[in-house]
């Protein structure tokens, strides 16, 4: 089997994985595997893709960005991913056991793999992306702008930063949202203050938005904070790092099949922290069974 590690160089935590990654290089002289490095934006799918031809392992070593990219590539393919986190949240891996190549550099070549869901996204002029690990729009939109924006600070204190500078002149924003389920749909048009899909359960390095979301269950947690001030939204942040929001009576939180969403005017919104501005029209989002091949042990760490 060929191995492939993909590695983001600039990646927020590529100090903490740069001695694995020296390990991993002695080892590749003797396993059938290579060790390639990005060198702009959506390189690493670009690289996934040359490795659809070439290897059968694809390790995406970086953020949860990096792992947004290679995932859009390998989905639906016979291919195995594994996910080396060094980036500055590493959220996704927070929702099954990942190998642990810090302390074992041996781990991916020794890992089994299972079938996990993605999220698939789909938008008016034919956007059509997946994601691994969550969806956001209005504020926790924002918040991965700001995110990308700064590039002074690193680790989870940048989505504290983010949060509290974007909170700043924000209001809920008017949303016409539709719930479904097998049985039912559920429908909301009223503001919303905050709007979260999980496929995974933590967003931001500490935020349980999604603490329900099981990546094996063929469904997608959808999180709706109702319209609130500013002021009151601060005992939230709290709630979010606990994942006690879900008993709040402002919050909606369902499991769903699907979700569709408009909104009075173009909003930013984002996918595993990859930001993707002036969207408009409705916005579908599907649980995408089964749709990736994923190195690791199921069940959460």
């Amino acid at each position: 089997m060929k191995y492939t590690f993909i590695v983001n160089p600039v990646a927020g935590s590529r100090r903490l994985f740069a001695p694995a990654t020296d390990m991993l290089k002695t080892l590749c002289r003797t396993r059938s595997a290579d060790i390639v490095e990005t060198r702009h934006a959506g390189h690493a799918g670009e690289l996934a893709e040359e490795s659809l031809r070439n290897g059968d392992v694809v390790i995406a070593c970086g953020g949860d960005g990096t792992a947004h990219e290679v995932a859009n590539i390998l989905a639906f393919s016979e291919r195995i991913m594994g996910v080396f986190p060094a980036g500055s949240a590493n959220d996704f891996v927070k929702s099954y056991e990942a190998p642990s190549p810090h302390s074992d550099p041996e781990a991916f070549f020794d890992a089994p793999s299972f079938q996990v869901d993605l999220g698939r996204v789909m938008a008016s002029g034919g956007f059509d992306r997946l994601f691994l690990n969550s969806f956001g729009a209005g504020l926790t939109g924002r918040i991965a702008r700001r995110v990308r924006q700064t590039r002074w600070l690193r680790g989870d204190v940048v989505y504290l930063y983010a949060l509290l500078r974007e909170l700043l002149g924000y209001t809920a924003l008017k949303m016409h949202i539709k719930l479904i389920t097998e049985g039912e749909t559920l429908v909301l048009d009223e503001p919303v203050f905050a709007f979260s899909v999980g496929n995974g359960r933590v967003e931001g390095g500490r935020f349980h938005i999604a603490p329900d979301a099981d990546i094996t269950d063929g469904l997608l947690d959808v999180c709706i904070l109702k319209s609130i001030s500013r002021i009151r939204f601060l005992p939230y942040v709290f709630k979010y790092m606990s994942g006690s929001q879900v008993n709040d009576p402002r919050v909606v939180y369902k499991k769903v099949s699907a979700v569709e969403l408009a909104f009075e005017s173009t909003e930013v919104i984002h996918m595993d922290g990859e930001v993707f501005e002036d969207l408009s029209g409705t916005i579908r989002i599907d649980a995408a069974p089964r749709a990736l091949n994923l190195l690791g042990y199921q069940g959460v760490r």
